[in-house]
């Protein structure tokens, strides 16, 4: 499936988020949205566990369940911007230097192990 594609999918960045998201967002839509993502899934992906929330969604849906009133593409927690502040930018940290342990680097084989 070309970007274009993926992008007519009701929930924006649907390949990448976690089932816990998708439960929630998927609440909002309707049942041809849900249906949308099981076919979108069974024929890309077909995890089962996605599956399992997206029919069982389905079936809330066909029993009289109502969408909920949020958007699937309203702000995404799972992708928070990065921390500004003073002193703070995309190329800077705070962080103190990472040491190797005191015993040498596992994952350099020239140094002794002890």
């Amino acid at each position: 499936m070309s970007s274009d594609e993926r992008s007519t999918l009701p929930v924006p960045d649907y390949d990448h988020l976690p089932v816990a998201t998708l439960t929630d967002r998927i609440r909002s839509l309707d049942a041809a949205g849900v249906g949308d993502l099981i076919v979108y899934e069974e024929a890309h992906g077909a995890r089962e566990p996605v599956l399992t929330v997206l029919r069982a969604r389905a079936d809330q849906l066909a029993a009289g369940a109502q969408p909920s009133g949020g958007n699937p593409a309203g702000a995404q927690p799972e992708h928070a911007p990065a921390a500004q502040g003073p002193g703070l930018s995309p190329s800077t940290t705070n962080a103190p230097p990472v040491n190797p342990p005191s015993h040498g680097d596992p994952t350099n084989p020239a140094q002794p192990r002890g």
